[in-house]
């Protein structure tokens, strides 16, 4: 009498290159996270406490082991003063990231300036222009 060993079959994933349902969940438990040590003024530093930060985004590595926040101050002005800030901070953020969340291991974060800001200014002023308006038929 054999026993064949039956195999795990590898977890469903959708699409390649898109995020898992984890990967996106995760993300939006660190970015609450984050926002919320921001709002409270959890990270000791001058050059954070003095602007107001919005973490648009984080995307998680399929593995959860690397998070990506992008941020933007208030006013797009100082992003490089406020990213070195938060990487000098990185060791303290994923520690208090550690234990909110029930993960394998704490994920490494690293701050990206977010572009998205720019990018829906250079689209709405695309769609104000004058050539844009004459092939939409909008005054």
């Amino acid at each position: 009498m054999s026993r064949s060993k039956s195999k795990k079959k590898p977890a469903a994933s959708g699409p390649p290159g898109l995020p898992s349902q984890r990967q996106l969940r995760v993300g939006e438990m660190v970015r609450h996270k984050l926002s919320e040590m921001l709002v409270r003024g959890e990270i000791h530093d001058d050059t954070i406490a003095s602007h107001v930060i919005t973490i648009s985004e984080v995307r998680m590595s399929p593995d959860l082991k690397l998070a990506t926040a992008y941020v933007m101050p208030l006013g797009g002005k100082d992003i490089r003063p406020v990213i070195e800030a938060l990487n000098r901070n990185r060791k303290f953020i994923r520690g208090e990231i550690a234990h909110e969340l029930t993960l394998r291991s704490a994920p490494d974060v690293r701050f990206r300036e977010d572009e998205s800001f720019e990018e829906a200014t250079r689209i709405d002023r695309l769609l104000d222009s004058p050539h844009v308006k004459q092939d939409t038929g909008k005054d």
